[in-house]
């Protein structure tokens, strides 16, 4: 994985997204001989039994294995019996459902990045709040030894696992396809002026995964995935548009899970949570987003306080007639431009992809002419949303 423009161009756009040259990607085989630790392969996505790829002598040679079949092969592992004790599943299961009807009975929604809000039940920083509830279940689950060897796999040392809780419900819709976290969660515009090295790193700074709280046939709609999808460089600005949708509705593929099984794959990985189409399963998963040690910054700085110094020097020289881009600039350096993380209970992106970052504020701020009074209120009541 090349992090450097030699091989093409520094910047990409929509024009860049050739479907024909996706298909060329994506309309490969996965040959089983090629992953020596893999069970199987079905529907062209790797299956791997969790007890023998722990009971491999080398964990070194395995982890490599795991991050070349997500890197460069189907992008998507299935791990079979990765909770091999079914209590631990279900005591997690029962701190799921209390925080569930928690949050139903204090009329608290919580919005989604690709479903419609509503549609299913979703607890967002599922991590916490299940630690906070029942300390023990929350250790016996996070202690498991195959989250911990895939997301070193991908991630290396000390990465950081949060978690959302996703349940669709009988007859609830599934999601559009899509890709995650980071350069997935912004508008192609905003993801096209990230040079492309930055499009082939931003996979690498977070793992995606699914446990399986309860089985998971195919009508009961397990997450859809497009095999080696992941590999295609423009992808962060085609997932949107409707030929590369059309391809992905009918080309994906689904894998039913038992309860236990997980599922981890490259966030570059087009994919999607399917409708559920059954009359009687309640389908639970425990939505893994583990993140790299290298994804935070190494200072802390209270970007809030530099925001609200620097406010009125902003609405001084715009009146002076500065162009924006001086203003973009200042803003870029003083405030915090990116929406996350954020407590997404109290900050839910219900209207969009995302909720506004601190530079949004900002902008809307010097444009607006507000008072440095109703800045520092917005920006205050915006990092008290923020907090857990």
């Amino acid at each position: 994985m090349s992090l450097t423009a030699a091989h093409g161009p520094l910047w990409l756009s929509e024009q860049d997204c050739d479907l024909d040259a996706f298909r060329a990607l994506v309309e490969r085989g996965t040959g089983l001989a090629d992953y020596p630790h893999a069970s199987s392969v079905e529907r062209n996505v790797l299956v791997y039994d969790s007890e023998r790829l722990l009971a491999s002598g080398d964990r070194r040679e395995v982890r490599a294995e795991l991050f070349r079949a997500l890197a460069d092969g189907p992008g998507v592992v299935v791990l079979q019996g990765a909770f091999p004790d079914p209590s631990v599943v279900d005591r997690a299961t029962v701190v799921f459902d209390t925080l569930i009807a928690e949050q139903r009975a204090s009329g608290a929604g919580a919005g989604d990045h690709f479903a419609r809000p509503g549609a299913n039940d979703r607890v967002w920083n599922a991590l916490e709040k299940a630690a906070l509830y029942d300390p023990e279940a929350f250790a016996d689950y996070y202690a498991n030894s195959v989250l911990a060897l895939v997301s070193s796999a991908w991630l290396g040392p000390a990465y950081q696992v949060t978690s959302q809780i996703n349940v669709v419900n009988p007859g609830g819709a599934g999601q559009t396809a899509h890709r995650d976290y980071h350069l997935g969660f912004l508008t192609n515009e905003v993801a096209a002026a990230y040079p492309a090295p930055v499009h082939r790193l931003s996979p690498v700074l977070t793992l995606q995964g699914a446990v399986a709280h309860c089985d998971m046939p195919v009508e009961s709609g397990p997450t859809l995935y497009l095999p080696y999808s992941q590999r295609y460089e423009p992808g962060y600005l085609a997932w949107r548009l409707p030929a590369f949708q059309a391809y992905f509705e009918a080309h994906h593929v689904q894998l039913p899970l038992a309860k236990g099984d997980a599922a981890f794959f490259n966030p570059a990985l087009f994919h999607a949570a399917g409708t559920n189409r059954t009359a009687g399963v309640r389908r639970m998963a425990n939505l893994l987003q583990v993140s790299s040690a290298f994804g935070r910054a190494m200072e802390t700085v209270d970007r809030e306080a530099v925001a609200n110094a620097v406010f009125p020097v902003l609405l001084k020289r715009r009146a002076e007639g500065v162009g924006e881009d001086w203003l973009e600039n200042v803003i870029a350096a003083s405030t915090e431009g990116y929406p996350f993380p954020t407590n997404l209970d109290n900050d839910p992106p219900v209207d969009g992809l995302a909720p506004p970052s601190q530079a949004d504020v900002v902008r809307r701020a010097v444009r607006e002419e507000w008072t440095p009074r109703r800045l520092r209120e917005e920006l205050r009541a915006g990092t008290e949303r923020r907090e857990s």
